[in-house]
């Protein structure tokens, strides 16, 4: 398998954190994104979007979309399981997923930043701002979700890391790139501090990795 990567992207932060949960080590090509290598031919012929991360698997067939990736992973190497087995609780751990991805990344995905700075004529204090108030505000609703939820445990779903995890971990390593206090999301930072206690999360962080400046 290759991965295509970035050490800021929390998207693909997601999925190193899940390549290391099931003991895999792809090779890896490093897409530099502040200096716009995601346009570049070459890597859209990889994946059109121009979008991080991508998994070419050794067939050649490529994978896009970190939910995608890390359910594929999990998939196809079962040990560790990703997902609880219960329907209901597979679900809850896919919405608590997806309350970053889908809901709270995206704002702040550097495409946007840069549309905002760039056509809609932000200021970068104005764009800085925009970044931390939907970071906040998702934030604050998975905190309200895993406060009241007696599933959670010392991770979002009992005592074992999840997909749940796996994205909540690098959306707080946002909020810290944007000068959030985390101590303000007590439940989130207890289980962000179990997690890197894990060498599988703390060896995906972004500042551990061979591109990282």
């Amino acid at each position: 398998m290759l991965l295509y990567d970035y050490f800021r992207s929390s998207a693909a932060y997601r999925v190193r954190i899940a390549l290391n949960l099931k003991g895999l080590a792809p090779e890896r090509a490093f897409v530099h994104l502040r200096r716009g290598a995601q346009r570049d031919d070459a890597y859209l012929g990889v994946n059109p979007h121009g979008l991080i991360p991508a998994l070419v698997l050794d067939d050649g067939t490529v994978l896009t979309q970190s939910m995608a990736i890390i359910e594929y992973l999990d998939e196809t190497h079962p040990s560790p399981p990703l997902l609880p087995r219960e329907p209901v609780a597979r679900a809850r751990v896919r919405a608590l997923a997806l309350a970053v991805v889908a809901d709270t990344h995206p704002l702040g995905n550097l495409r946007v930043l840069q549309h905002l700075q760039g056509a809609a004529g932000f200021d970068m204090e104005r764009r800085d701002a925009w970044y931390a108030h939907w970071i906040d505000v998702g934030l604050t609703g998975l905190e309200a979700d895993l406060a009241r939820d007696a599933a959670r445990g010392r991770f979002c779903h009992g005592d074992t890391p999840t997909l749940a995890d796996c994205c909540v971990v690098p959306q707080l390593a946002n909020a810290r790139r944007a000068k959030l206090d985390v101590a303000r999301w007590p439940v989130l930072a207890a289980i962000d501090a179990a997690c890197n206690e894990l060498p599988a999360f703390a060896a995906a962080a972004p500042a551990r990795q061979p591109d990282a400046e």
